[in-house]
Parts: C-alpha cells; structure tokens; sequence
C-alpha cells in the first residue's frame, strides 16, 4: 500500500469528478468506496452529516498514484495552493489534457496552469521543460521562463526557441 496519497476535498461531487477524470485519463482505476454510516445526530461537536450510505470517500488510482476524493461538505474548497502536475510528452497531449480538463466549465490561468469545473488546479506541461531546466544553463532557463510568462497554454515549439535563444 502506498504510504501517503492525496485526500481531494469535494463539496458533494467526489463521483462526479472521478467520473470526469476517468473521461480525461483513461488508466483511472476506482478501487473501493466508501459510505456514511447512520451516526445519532445532536453529538455534542459533531458536525451535521449526509443521510447514512450517502458516498463518503472514493478512492483511486492514476498513472499509478493512489487517491481518494472525499465529500466532505462545502466548509474547503480548493486553492491554487495545491495543483497536479500532468507531465506531457508532446503537444498534443499538452492540448488534449489542457481541453479536457476545461471541459464543463474550467478556467484557463497563466503558465499552464487550469481548474477544472470542480476547481481543483492542474499544471499541464511539457516534460522537455523539465529537461532543460536541470540542465543548469542559466540563459536558457531565463528565456525560456520568460516566455513561458507570456503564455496561458504552454507551447513547446516557442518554449524550446526561447531556449536556443532564436
């Protein structure tokens, strides 16, 4: 078992956006779920739950990471404080995921950055970014940051002639 997974908060949606993101990738694997049980109401601190056997938590695999969407009622929603990361081998993954997940109702940021309708953020980009930034050429880095700085959707083919320096 993996010893540590993401908990992604939801409203009352955890269904619902699993069953999005299975839409979005493919490999998305539902593993077990989860219901509230009958708890007497009136618990002193307990807060107000769902009627028993209403979905409490979905837990899933993606590319190999566990988590679990939770519904944990409308008390957190989600920040830009936390994203997921979708490292893309070209740009046509770089467009498929990035329309996908704004499908519905999503919000384009900047520097490929995107929530998807749930809110939940992503960061969509090319692992040949990566790749030139551990390469330690502090020129490359910067011109290629810098027009990353400039883009809403990243484009690998002006990132990397950022890069080159043309």
């Amino acid at each position: 078992m993996q010893r540590i997974n993401p908990c992604l908060w939801f409203s009352n949606s955890a269904q619902e956006a699993v069953e999005f993101y299975r839409s979005v990738f493919k490999d998305l694997k539902v593993l077990r779920k989860t219901y509230y049980p009958d708890v007497p109401s009136g618990s002193e601190g307990a807060p107000t739950l769902p009627p028993a056997g209403t979905l409490l938590t979905l837990d899933f695999e993606l590319f190999g990471q566990l988590y679990t969407a939770l519904n944990g009622g409308p008390d957190f929603p989600f920040t830009e404080a936390i994203s997921l990361v979708v490292n893309c081998k070209d740009q046509e993954e770089i467009d498929c995921y990035w329309e996908a997940l704004l499908a519905g109702g999503g919000q384009e940021s900047q520097c490929g950055w995107l929530r998807d309708k749930f809110g939940l953020s992503w960061q969509i980009v090319p692992i040949e970014m990566t790749e030139i930034l551990v390469q330690n050429d502090p020129g490359a880095c910067s011109r290629m940051m810098q027009a990353m700085f400039t883009m809403v959707k990243l484009d690998i083919a002006t990132l990397r002639k950022a890069a080159e320096g043309s």
